[in-house]
């Protein structure tokens, strides 16, 4: 079969497009993966979804039931049934940019992590670039707390300065 063929959908007499069952399938099986990804989000993060108080109840029983119970399954399933009621865009959208938040900090944070061991391994050269692009840090500190970072795995101890050069970085690095 040509992989450009494209067949001219069915129309009912409404002019309105007619879906096979596999299509009517597919889209609610999507719809169940939408409820499934609400229930994963804490209350703090529903509140930045836009849904209606219905929806937003069903999720957060949903979220009290046991999760290996038949019950949470048919929560799930009567979340699919007001999901269809509903604005899916606006819902996927709030979604998105959860994701993309979360997605944003992680990667802030690996690369605090990776300026971290770049100091705590290259020492100077490590701070002075770190100084070209950040002239705002304080180069007498990093230097003192590099010192203390080696000292303390030199002597295998637990990495306190490193952690501490850590957060230094986190609160003077804006994301």
């Amino acid at each position: 079969m040509n992989a450009d063929y494209n067949p001219e959908p069915l129309l009912d007499e409404n002019g309105e497009i007619i879906k096979s069952k596999t299509q009517l399938k597919q889209d609610a099986e999507d719809i169940k993966q939408l409820g499934v990804a609400l229930v994963e989000f804490s209350n703090a993060q529903l509140d930045e979804i836009p849904m209606n108080d219905e929806l937003r109840e069903a999720i957060q029983l949903a979220n009290r039931i046991n999760k290996k119970k038949d019950g949470f399954r048919r929560q799930l399933q009567l979340i699919g049934k007001i999901l269809r009621q509903c604005d899916l865009e606006q819902i996927e959208d709030g979604i998105n940019r959860l994701r993309a938040h979360h997605l944003r900090t992680n990667t802030h944070f690996h690369e605090l992590e990776q300026l971290r061991d770049d100091i705590v391994n290259k020492g100077d050269s490590a701070i002075q670039s770190l100084l070209d692009e950040h002239p705002d840090l304080d180069r007498q500190k990093l230097r003192q707390m590099h010192r203390q970072a080696v000292k303390q795995k030199e002597a295998e101890k637990p990495p306190k300065a490193a952690r501490e050069i850590f957060q230094y970085l986190k609160q003077n690095i804006e994301e």
